[in-house]
């Protein structure tokens, strides 16, 4: 996620910023625009959600009839709010879905008719229980995985390295945008070469999936996940996800003007992180080349802080790939994307 400065006194700010601390100016973020800055009455005014417990600091452009902000109306769905354990996990949720709003405009696929919209829902005494997953343009999550104990649980219970909140978004909104650059596009047959045939049986697919060895590692040659083994939607979703997930990490270095030097003997040159979603957009070699050591570093500081790793995986020759097919499609995307 990229940093930014009050454009009143130039002291740093973030993405969630409602207040720059070094002088007191209102701040908002602008979608239109893509970046933090001092509210401007005459132009924007505030999400209703501002002053709530959601804390949304996205701004609306005065000629937009809404009081809601594109990221909060995406939300059709919303869990009982008399229950306050509700209220805070609609909240969280809402906090990493406006970042995955950020990093998805960026990649141009945030036009009107490429937004996906979110249920959130939780489980009701006597009903079957929410399960998350997208279906026909919505996203549904279950609303405990805004707890971390509950998300710890669970990531035990599935033998799974990494759950996280804005990864439960990025995946599923990797099933949805899936419909819109792949299927019935010219990306289809070479989707199908590298990910396998999707017009297999999903739900045979997944019950084979959830009958295997929890700790066979034979996923590792070709897949991110052992998840994304089950079926090629899966696999496509896991990836997205991946690749969602090293586009934000990146741009934060790049937003830190971050250089790297690779322990190697002889020394490699000291070089600028690029920030990945900057245009044009920079090759997949550059990416690849750039997230590997920082990883790396990414990992041996959460060690120094005595957590374990930050970046759980070894991505394999069959999974880059992948990855490198995702951003060639977004590539293409960002291309022929409207301004």
């Amino acid at each position: 996620m990229q940093v930014f400065n009050c454009d009143a006194c130039g002291h740093l700010v973030f993405f969630d910023s409602l207040q720059c601390l070094h002088c007191g100016a209102q701040l908002a973020f602008l979608p239109d625009q893509l970046r933090v800055a001092a509210v401007q009455p005459l132009h924007y005014r505030l999400c209703a959600h501002r002053h709530n417990l959601n804390l949304c600091n996205f701004a609306i452009e005065t000629h937009d009839a809404h009081t809601l902000c594109v990221s909060c109306r995406q939300t059709e769905w919303l869990p009982d709010s008399s229950n306050p354990a509700n209220e805070l996990r609609w909240a969280k949720i809402e906090m990493a879905k406006r970042r995955l709003y950020y990093t998805l405009a960026k990649l141009g696929l945030m036009d009107d008719d490429w937004q996906p919209r979110f249920s959130l829902l939780a489980d009701m005494p006597g009903a079957p229980p929410v399960m998350t997953g997208h279906y026909s343009g919505m996203i549904t999550l279950n609303v405990v995985e805004a707890d971390d104990d509950e998300r710890a649980k669970r990531r035990l219970a599935l033998h799974e390295p990494y759950r996280t909140l804005i990864g439960h978004l990025r995946h599923e909104c990797g099933h949805f945008y899936w419909e819109k650059l792949i299927a019935n596009s010219p990306w289809l047959e070479l989707y199908r070469a590298l990910f396998g045939d999707e017009r297999q049986d999903y739900g045979h697919a997944l019950l084979s999936h959830y009958n295997k060895n929890p700790f066979d590692i034979g996923w590792q040659t070709a897949h991110v996940s052992a998840y994304a083994t089950s079926h090629p939607w899966e696999d496509w979703a896991e990836t997205w996800a991946h690749y969602l997930h090293m586009m934000d990490l990146l741009e934060t270095a790049a937003s830190y003007r971050m250089q790297m030097t690779v322990p190697e003997i002889p020394p490699s040159p000291t070089w600028q992180m690029r920030d990945p979603l900057a245009l044009p957009t920079p090759s997949f070699d550059v990416v690849q080349a750039q997230w590997v050591p920082l990883t790396l570093i990414h990992n041996s500081l959460n060690h120094s802080l005595g957590h374990g790793d930050a970046y759980p995986f070894a991505t394999s020759a069959g999974a880059w790939a992948k990855l490198r097919f995702v951003h060639e499609v977004l590539t293409q995307r960002r291309a022929q994307a409207p301004a």
